[in-house]
């Protein structure tokens, strides 16, 4: 079966155990939808559900808002799932493996491709995860950040470990470069116009030492063979040299 015909992998749910503010909730949901999540599970929020403060936060993420399940505890919210990672700024004394949200990413699709149902567990604002519902988890993510400040709020967790999961599939390059739909310029269009420039040089005495003619040529060549330039630029560097000629405008 070729590769475009596999189905998806099931995303994590999210699961905030006793989340304390609406606008937090509704935080969360914003960066799951901007990472492909839409699982969103709530264990005994302290001031009960629906939370309108949540849909006022979540910005085009209210679907998720009006969609999420409350449960009274963890062990009901986490009952149809197969592995959970639980996140923490600190590892705590219990005997799981423990990922980095990069980590994670990879070890979770690999297991949603099998068909194993995910969920991520992220604790209340003000202390986080307890031990006794981190030890519910079958491993747990733990970011390296300062050490001086590893505690997010919320909604940030949610983001990181949610970002990672979808870029762990994305093919975006990490660097191209933005032409705005400009034809890039040919190699005979730029051998033209380095033609033309080394001539003008010539004319002008700037290659006129002998033994240092061919190394600035390369020099030359070099500058604009790596720059990665557009038939629009290149153009506009025969308007320069003509204008510096005095032959498209005034000295």
């Amino acid at each position: 079966m070729p590769d475009s015909a596999l189905p998806s992998p099931l995303p994590p749910c999210v699961i905030l155990c006793g989340p304390q503010m609406g606008q937090n909730i509704g935080a969360c949901a914003r960066a799951m939808k901007n990472c492909g999540l839409d699982d969103l599970r709530l264990v005994d929020p302290r001031d009960g559900w629906p939370n309108p403060a949540a849909n006022a936060m979540a910005a085009h993420a209210q679907g998720i808002v009006e969609a999420a399940q409350v449960f009274d505890t963890l062990e009901a919210a986490i009952a149809d799932l197969s592995y959970t990672y639980a996140t923490t700024a600190r590892a705590r004394d219990q005997v799981k493996p423990v990922f980095t949200a990069r980590g994670f990413a990879a070890d979770a699709r690999t297991r949603a491709v099998e068909g194993q149902k995910i969920g991520l567990l992220f604790g209340r604002e003000r202390e986080g995860l307890w031990n006794s519902e981190i030890s519910l988890s079958s491993a747990m993510i733990t970011v390296p950040l300062n050490p001086g400040n590893t505690s997010l709020n919320i909604g940030q967790a949610v983001l990181l470990v949610g970002y990672e999961w979808w870029t762990a599939q994305d093919q975006t390059a990490d660097q191209r470069l933005e032409t705005n739909e400009a034809l890039p310029a040919s190699q005979l269009m730029l051998d033209n116009f380095l033609g033309r420039l080394i001539e003008d040089l010539d004319e002008r005495g700037f290659l006129a030492v002998p033994e240092k003619r061919d190394r600035m040529i390369r020099n030359i060549r070099n500058i604009f063979q790596r720059g990665g330039l557009t038939e629009n630029e290149v153009n506009t560097l025969h308007g320069i040299v003509s204008f510096l000629k005095g032959q498209g405008g005034p000295r």
